[in-house]
């Protein structure tokens, strides 16, 4: 008899199909909706198998659900949503995305820390409400990027691609991590730093670092007083990593110059989350890695984790 996987979002045909080939398969069929808590654990009562996407929690309640449960293969590269301990004292595999991902987020990364700076959601607005009257020489003026100082919490691969991006534009690079990379340090010719100095003296500051309990609420009140009043916080890592009531205040008090977030503590926000009132802040719904090529390439590699475990194979990219 074929396993059985359980998909938690609607993903391609062809996705679809292959893991069809050795396995029987039954899916969400909703793309803008998640999957109910009483679906999720009604559907994964006797599976193999489950595809997960971040907003999925898979947990002890889950894991009791599913007494034949093998493997969650998740499609995204952080897993926090998963409960790893649980999982590893039951011998469940759990696999992610990781590579395959890593120059798309960086690139919107960057496209986030230059929209905010350069004020361009705002400008593309004020014109399209017909603001626009007249050239003014202090009319939306933004921030320099070029020549500026970024800090990256996080050197992993995502932090190292940001970085190459910001030394085309001649920036000053200084990161903070759990360990030194003087291989990455040599070869961009940037700079290692303890986090106290990175939030004094940057610019710009790009958090890229996977979500654990050790990090949740790492940038809070004390950190945002230690930034610059001209400083820009870019995050695009994961939410829970600041503390989004004391970066309301810091923003409407201007004790930071603005931010640019494409994820939050809570997702999906809605329309009257706090920080979506503030002009000094651009906000995005999660879509890092959101490119075409790169989203059917993370679905690949998600279908491929999942299908070599139920055949008796070791997965490409295990947690």
């Amino acid at each position: 008899m074929k396993p059985k996987v359980y998909i938690t979002r609607k993903l391609p045909d062809p996705i679809v199909n292959k893991i069809k080939l050795s396995c029987h398969v039954n899916m969400w069929e909703e793309e803008d909706i998640s999957v109910p808590r009483d679906v999720l654990l009604n559907e994964t009562k006797d599976v193999d198998g489950i595809i997960s996407m971040l907003t999925d929690t898979i947990d002890a309640e889950v894991f009791d659900n599913s007494r034949n449960l093998k493997v969650v293969s998740n499609m995204a590269v952080g897993y926090n949503n998963i409960d790893i301990e649980e999982a590893t004292d039951r011998g469940i595999i759990v696999t992610n995305t990781p590579d395959v991902l890593t120059e798309t987020t960086a690139d919107l990364t960057f496209a986030l820390l230059m929209s905010t700076a350069r004020r361009i959601v705002e400008a593309s607005e004020y014109l399209k409400e017909g603001k626009w009257k007249t050239w003014s020489p202090m009319l939306l003026t933004g921030r320099d990027i070029y020549g500026s100082t970024l800090g990256i919490i996080g050197m992993g691969r995502i932090g190292k691609a940001v970085a190459k991006r910001a030394k085309g534009f001649d920036m000053n690079v200084f990161y903070s991590n759990r360990s030194r990379k003087p291989e990455i340090e040599k070869e961009l010719g940037i700079s290692y730093s303890t986090m106290e100095d990175l939030l004094k003296n940057s610019d710009f500051i790009c958090i890229l670092i996977p979500y654990n309990p050790e990090v949740h609420h790492l940038i809070g009140e004390k950190e945002l007083e230690t930034m610059k009043e001209s400083a820009i916080l870019i995050n695009t890592a994961r939410g829970g990593i600041v503390d989004e009531r004391a970066l309301y205040k810091a923003l409407r008090s201007h004790s930071i110059w603005g931010a640019g977030l494409d994820v939050f503590e809570e997702e999906p926000v809605s329309s009257d989350h706090p920080l979506l009132s503030l002009p000094n802040v651009i906000t995005l719904p999660h879509i890092g890695s959101a490119s075409e090529k790169t989203r059917l390439k993370m679905a690949e590699l998600t279908a491929e984790n999942i299908t070599l475990v139920l055949t008796g194979k070791k997965p490409l990219t295990p947690v």
